[in-house]
């Protein structure tokens, strides 16, 4: 299934790794960010994330980022290439305070809650900040109380710049 990397099965998405659509689809993040830094937009005031394979690429790119990023988040994801992510992350890792938010389904059977469970433990045995919460009864969805927690996330995350700054933007 095409997308921003191709998936050959869902029998065990940890194992299926398409590292050329992957890195190509990290590379495109990567230039988004660019160009809003470009624009006047600082990289610590850029958040990204997304659902499922959404969420794995944000995931990937947040955690291989050369640049300080507001946050990053995934919503019913993985960490892809979990055997060689280390590889990709840049010495003195500029995101490895930034917080990341990860939500789950405890029902979800395609992107299955344990790959999400374990992406958050893996992390944290990295050194990031993870907060993981749990959507009791959810399968490959979204929640109300999901996008409430996401929002109060990023919220946190981007706090108005003031007044002055509002008026000029």
């Amino acid at each position: 299934m095409p997308g921003w990397y191709d998936i050959t099965t869902f029998n065990d998405l940890q194992q299926a790794h398409d590292e050329t659509g992957i890195l190509r689809s990290r590379d495109y993040f990567n230039s988004l960010i660019k160009a809003e830094a470009e624009k006047g937009i600082p990289s610590s005031r850029v958040v990204i994330g997304g659902f499922s394979q959404g969420g794995a690429i944000s995931l990937f790119t947040g955690l291989t980022c050369p640049e300080k990023l507001g946050g990053f988040f995934g919503l019913s994801s993985y960490l892809l290439m979990h055997n060689k992510i280390k590889d990709f992350v840049p010495p003195s890792p500029p995101n490895l305070e930034t917080p990341i938010f990860m939500g789950h389904g405890d029902k979800d059977p395609l992107v299955k809650y344990d790959w999400g469970l374990r992406t958050a433990e893996a992390l944290r045995d990295f050194g990031y900040k993870v907060d993981f919460r749990t959507y009791e009864g959810l399968v490959h969805s979204a929640d109300p109380e999901e996008m409430d927690d996401l929002e109060s996330y990023l919220s946190e995350r981007l706090p108005p710049l003031g007044i002055d700054s509002a008026a000029k933007a």
